[in-house]
């Protein structure tokens, strides 16, 4: 289990994308099968970086953009394989409903899953059911690289993170030093001081 944190444009987002197009992955997201482009956004870095994998290493495998989920489902449709994600279309359940269908019914043990900040669609119980699917087939020999902004999601134990400063460097920290969960527990000591600093002219 490894994640990345850091501010918004730190690059956290673009180094998920690039570890999953180096190891061939669509840039866009799913399966290495999936081979759709609906717009080439993706940074050149992918092209540069090399991924070692051990050969039959994985069972599964799978790469989560939120932001291009919804072309992920379409092709999904287009591929015939409902099935594999639960039976019911991506884009017949909630955004966060699919997000849980993918991980509950797709990714499967001795898996390599790259996610980039599932936790857009999932409320905060979403994020906690997520938590523990994750941390299931990380125990079932899955390795997931995830980029998130959600302190309960780096809460799965045992799992390494790494925060991008700065100075652009890759730092591990521990769960009560990590950006995300230092900036909540400040906003949720103080809630309405908090709100009353941003607002100030």
């Amino acid at each position: 289990m490894t994640f990345l944190v850091g501010e918004n444009g730190s690059g956290k987002s673009t180094l998920v994308e690039a570890i999953a197009v180096a190891a061939g992955f669509n840039a866009e997201g799913g399966s290495r099968s999936f081979r759709f482009s609906t717009r080439a956004s993706e940074s050149t870095l992918g092209g540069a970086l090399r991924v070692g994998r051990a050969p039959g290493r994985e069972l599964s495998s799978f790469f989560l953009r939120a932001e291009s989920f919804y072309n992920v489902a379409t092709e999904i449709e287009a591929l015939d394989l409902v099935d594999a994600y639960g039976g019911v279309s991506p884009h017949e359940r909630s955004h966060g409903q699919s997000f849980l269908d993918l991980l509950n019914h797709r990714f499967r043990p001795g898996g390599l899953y790259l996610l980039d900040e599932p936790e857009a669609a999932l409320s905060v119980t979403g994020c906690m059911a997520a938590l523990a699917r994750i941390h299931e087939l990380a125990r079932q020999g899955s390795q997931f690289i995830v980029a998130t902004h959600s302190p309960i999601l780096l809460a799965v134990p045992r799992a390494r993170i790494l925060e991008i400063g700065d100075d652009g460097r890759l730092h591990t920290v521990s769960y009560d030093d990590a950006l995300p969960v230092v900036t909540m527990r400040a906003f949720l000591a103080d809630p309405g001081h908090r709100v009353r600093d941003l607002l100030r002219p």
